[in-house]
């Protein structure tokens, strides 16, 4: 495990919150020189805390407005049919292989309920492979940022 101080977990805590914040706007949050932040930045970068800096598109803008998590499960000997399979459907966003009652759980969008219903039951549910699905669509997300707590 990489070693970080207090700097660090502050600037990683900042750039969590905004990967688009300046380093001038950050060092002036955190009170410390810019230039001392940017060689942070680049540091954390090389010693690969930092993996890149991405942005967060907002699905309900671009009017999907339902999020489905589906537990499914799959005959073993099919995986890579099934996760080929799933790849090929643009509603599918994330595919995580997981422990417990299923053997992945898939993130799909979808326009609305109707349109999940056939991406669920028509395209998932005729994947060959696929024995069970269960789905939970989201009502409501509460995300924050990374936390952090200098020590004292």
């Amino acid at each position: 495990m990489t070693k970080v101080d207090d700097l660090d977990m502050i600037i990683l805590s900042e750039l969590s919150q905004d990967a688009n914040i300046s380093v001038p706007r950050i060092s002036k949050k955190i009170n410390v020189n810019s230039s001392v932040v940017y060689s942070r930045i680049k540091r954390l970068i090389k010693r690969k805390l930092i993996e890149r800096f991405t942005i967060v598109v907002n699905d309900r803008e671009l009017g999907y407005t339902v999020k489905a998590l589906t537990g499914i499960n799959m005959d073993s000997k099919m995986r890579d049919n099934v996760i080929e399979e799933l790849m090929k459907i643009p509603e599918v966003r994330e595919i995580s292989e997981v422990t417990g009652r299923f053997d992945i759980i898939v993130t799909m969008y979808a326009k609305n309920l109707d349109e999940m219903h056939r991406l669920i039951s028509e395209r998932l549910g005729r994947i060959q492979g696929v024995q069970r699905s269960e789905s939970f669509i989201e009502m409501k997300r509460t995300t924050k940022p990374m936390p952090y707590k200098p020590a004292k």
